[in-house]
């Protein structure tokens, strides 16, 4: 059976990051904390949850203008001011991680692991599209990422593997999971999310409304557009308290749905997702290896790749 893992890379490289400490470093003193972190990750997951096939999907536009204009505090504490005309246009990136990202995406290659992003979207928005590409066909998804909104694509075939907590503590959010953590039925956590608010990406949420009331409404009327309607209509099954609420917040609620959902018509072709049995380039993974001093994390990941191909 074919299951693919979908990743969402920036996640996990910035996790490593953070976890593994930054005394970890090169023979030529540049720190490799993320790189080495990130590929002990990746050989972690493939060895555990045995995926067919791997995609590291990246963010080629990591705020994209159109969820901006509709919500400008979308993501807006993660910026800098750099043009002098006021407009955030720089993500915030620790200076010793960012000369890391081209080489773990090396090493990505150099393995012969998929890597995928698309101009003017999130990785979460390719993550979108392929899951409901692949759920469609009938494919079993893995989906691995420290972001909760991604929770809101749990299907029958896709699960999502939430690294919030560690590679070691992860949930594994099924359509089940998804009920009994947040009250909600799959595919509505970000219906829920736009009510109850998200401080990490710069949602606002109803004023008046938490987490639990959030549950509640979801789980009786379905979608931000099915909730608006039944507060326009005076649809006597919402309580008076929830309809002043909601209707006060109709501009946010109008966007909202845009801005928090991941886009399912992303321009990504058709890709070559096979997990090798051995590294694609198996000169360079070693010649990476050598160079940063991470040869035991190059040869894990080899390991993986053939106990996964069925090789090892």
């Amino acid at each position: 059976m074919t299951r693919v893992m979908l990743l969402d890379s920036a996640s996990l490289y910035f996790r490593a990051f953070y976890g593994v400490p930054d005394t970890v470093t090169a023979p030529d003193g540049m720190p490799v904390n993320a790189v080495r972190g990130f590929t002990d990750m990746v050989s972690t997951l493939i060895t555990r949850y045995r995926p067919t096939d791997f995609v590291a999907c990246l963010d080629y536009d990591w705020r994209p203008a159109f969820r901006v204009a509709l919500l400008p505090s979308y993501k807006a504490h993660r910026v800098e001011y750099t043009t002098g005309s006021g407009t955030p246009d720089v993500e915030v990136v620790p200076d010793l991680l960012e000369p890391q990202v081209p080489v773990l995406l090396a090493v990505l290659k150099a393995a012969g692991l998929c890597s995928v992003g698309a101009d003017g979207f999130e990785a979460d928005d390719v993550i979108a599209t392929l899951a409901h590409r692949y759920d469609e066909r009938g494919v079993e998804v893995d989906v691995v990422s420290g972001d909760r909104d991604l929770i809101d694509l749990t299907t029958e075939r896709v699960r999502v593997l939430y690294t919030g907590k560690g590679i070691s503590n992860i949930v594994a959010f099924t359509p089940e999971e998804v009920q009994a953590q947040y009250g909600v039925p799959a595919g509505h956590y970000a219906d829920f999310a736009m009510l109850r608010g998200d401080p990490s990406d710069g949602l606002p949420g109803v004023a008046g409304i938490g987490a639990k009331t959030a549950a509640t409404v979801v789980a009786q009327f379905g979608t931000i557009e099915q909730i608006v309607a039944a507060a326009k209509s005076g649809d006597k099954a919402m309580s008076s308290s929830v309809r002043v609420k909601v209707l006060a917040s109709l501009d946010y609620l109008a966007v909202a749905p845009a801005v928090v959902r991941g886009r399912l018509d992303v321009p990504v072709d058709e890709l070559t997702t096979a997990i090798p049995a051995t590294p694609a380039d198996p000169e360079m993974l070693a010649a990476l290896g050598e160079r940063f001093g991470i040869s035991s994390a190059m040869e894990r990941l080899t390991t993986a790749l053939a106990k996964v191909a069925g090789h090892g």
